[in-house]
């Protein structure tokens, strides 16, 4: 269960939001739904601890995430506004250095598996800097099946796809709550049938 307790966090003198809470519990999906400017993103980095509020707390199974980090972040997969990737390796390579730096060890016939799933056969050596806007957000997404995470935290994951990645990501969401994971997200287009019953969370603009 991942929890928001009373969050308040501002920026440039401007309150994002104060007094914030929220649950997730496992086997659901919440759909983080607000105009630009409201706090989407930075109530997101705060979630994952990239960001600290500027009051309350976040507890993952009851417990602060500030003081027992390493057993929330064995079983997150955070994914940002940006791709996270190197454009001068190739999606191969850059997915093997994410492995490596997430101490997760899988066989390298599981990365070709895995790249075909997302569309990206042929390119697998190809720079990344040389793929589409979209193919380089698949790199991104190929990291979903490569990791055993419980919690799933997506800040616009659909930004650069097409129809068929669109359909794709969300077959996966409904999966993973489906298998008990928990699936935190952002979106500027609203979730479809496809990704399952989902809860909607408002965020309103502060002036």
């Amino acid at each position: 269960m991942l929890e928001a307790r009373e969050l308040t966090c501002s920026k440039r003198d401007r309150t994002l939001f104060e007094g914030l809470s929220l649950v997730v519990e496992p086997g659901e999906l919440l759909y983080l739904r607000g105009p630009n400017g409201a706090g989407k993103t930075s109530l997101l980095r705060i979630l994952t601890g990239l960001s600290s509020p500027d009051s309350g707390a976040v507890l993952y199974n009851g417990m602060d995430i500030s003081a027992d980090k390493t057993g929330y972040y064995q079983d997150l997969f955070y994914l940002g506004h940006k791709s996270g990737t190197n454009g001068s390796l190739s999606a191969l390579d850059n997915l093997s250095f994410w492995l490596a730096q997430h101490n997760v060890s899988v066989p390298v016939n599981t990365l070709f598996d895995v790249l075909e799933k997302v569309g990206l056969v042929g390119l697998e050596d190809v720079p990344v800097r040389y793929l589409s806007a979209g193919q380089q957000r698949r790199v991104a997404l190929s990291r979903l099946w490569l990791k055993p995470a419980k919690v799933w935290i997506l800040d616009e994951p659909f930004t650069a796809l097409d129809v068929k990645g669109i359909h794709m990501l969300e077959k996966s969401m409904k999966e993973h709550v489906g298998r008990g994971g928990l699936i935190i997200t952002t979106s500027h287009q609203p979730l479809s049938e496809q990704a399952g019953e989902h809860r909607v969370f408002d965020l309103e603009y502060r002036f």
